[in-house]
């Protein structure tokens, strides 16, 4: 490995030790050269949610998505150093490039805008940038069989996305974005709407109700994508163990308490999500 490509290897775990606020507890539990490769995987996918998440006026943002899919059909001529991570990382694993085009896709929805009609709609968009997460990490983990692991990684990113979302809810209708679906916002008689004071609106209780079957329905696709575990290495188990294992547990306090985020941004505690991975790792050695 060259010095320069070290280097960018490094540019990328600095990213994922300071912005990955909750994958980073899996990814620590990997072996130095998949937590490496992971970590470079995990900048880019990164960067191109910001694009989307970001302030730029929307004509800008998709012409940087634009230069991202220009720059994963030239990665050969890549100078950036995450894309030379990436470009590393794609000679030692078998990475699904196209993935990477799939969450740009998810990435583009989202700055043209426009709701969700019906579940299979907004599982279409989860799978562009959540499941194609799961399927890229799959690659770098490993799998006894990767047709049924891609499968099933593509389920767990479905599911940590549903966890996004409700506990997002407050935070994207602030910037005009309602992920749940309407078939299920008329299905509870809710219109999603934010009071004087900022917080989410819930009347007579059909907003909490909503949540909690949402959250019901994602402990589904929790269960079917966690069939990925046992098809992974050790390490690669607890890290895909730890990763879920905290999105499922901030899922079940959604779920416990709804109004929790209706006026925050929900999350784990630095010892709780210390707690989940490291029990994650001990489950793989018994």
């Amino acid at each position: 490995m060259t010095t320069a490509t070290e280097a960018a290897y490094d540019t990328c775990i600095d990213i994922t030790k300071t912005q990955a606020r909750n994958f980073s507890y899996g990814i620590r539990l990997l072996p130095p050269d998949k937590r490496a490769a992971l970590s470079a995987v995990y900048a880019l996918a990164r960067r191109i949610d910001d694009i989307g998440d970001g302030d730029l006026p929307d004509d800008e943002k998709r012409a940087q998505l634009a230069e991202v899919r220009a720059a994963l059909e030239n990665l050969d001529a890549a100078t950036d150093p995450v894309l030379v991570a990436v470009r590393d990382a794609t000679r030692r694993h078998p990475i699904p490039l196209a993935a990477f085009g799939e969450l740009v896709d998810g990435v583009q929805r989202d700055v043209d805008g426009g709701a969700f009609a019906t579940f299979d709609e907004l599982v279409g968009y989860c799978r562009c940038v959540a499941g194609s997460i799961g399927r890229l990490c799959l690659s770098i983990f490993g799998a006894t069989d990767p047709l049924a692991g891609a499968a099933y990684a593509d389920a767990l990113g479905v599911a940590l996305q549903q966890t996004n979302i409700l506990r997002d809810l407050r935070e994207d209708l602030q910037h005009g974005r309602v992920y749940l679906p309407q078939e299920d916002l008329d299905r509870f008689g809710v219109e999603l709407r934010l009071g004087p004071d900022g917080a989410l609106v819930d009347d007579d209780g059909a907003l909490a109700a909503l949540v909690r079957w949402s959250a019901d329905r994602a402990r589904g696709w929790y269960d079917d994508g966690l069939r990925v575990v046992p098809l992974l290495d050790r390490r690669s188990a607890a890290c895909c163990a730890a990763m879920a294992g905290i999105y499922r547990r901030l899922l079940d306090r959604i779920a416990a308490d709804p109004s929790l985020v209706f006026d925050r941004r929900l999350s784990l505690s630095t010892w709780q999500k210390s707690g989940v991975a490291a029990r994650a790792l001990t489950r793989r050695r018994a």
